[in-house]
């Protein structure tokens, strides 16, 4: 299979060129992704940012031909430790049976507003 390049339209992957997720043979590689809702604001809760940014995921997964229980990586940024608890919700909801390998760092970002960022890492399933 030939490498493919999934894009989100998001005009930071133009300006800083990089792809959504890259599919590498049976390997999905999803960038860091914050969770802006679709008119691109910035919700205050970082739950719904945690949850934001797994829709965006989830869709480059699904083009990918992927979904999150092909997820064998989770890497999550957040701001502050106080941040953790919220973003835990959501990482139990959406990783309850699938349990990836995780890495929790705690940095500034660069997109105004954002208080998590989560990247994945997932190998397809033969299918």
């Amino acid at each position: 299979m030939t490498r493919k390049l999934i894009s989100s339209g998001s005009r930071f992957e133009e300006i800083a060129r990089y792809s959504r997720a890259v599919v590498d043979g049976e390997w999905i590689f999803v960038s860091g992704t914050v969770g802006a809702d679709p008119d691109g604001t910035m919700p205050a809760s970082v739950e719904q940012q945690a949850r934001n940014s797994f829709a965006h995921i989830e869709r480059a997964l699904s083009e990918g031909g992927a979904t999150l229980s092909d997820v064998y990586r989770c890497r999550v940024y957040a701001t502050d430790l106080e941040a953790i608890p919220e973003i835990v919700k959501v990482l139990a909801e959406k990783f309850a049976d699938i349990r990836p390998a995780n890495t929790t760092i705690i940095c500034q970002l660069p997109v105004a507003g954002a208080r998590v960022e989560i990247e994945v890492s997932a190998r397809r399933a033969s299918r």
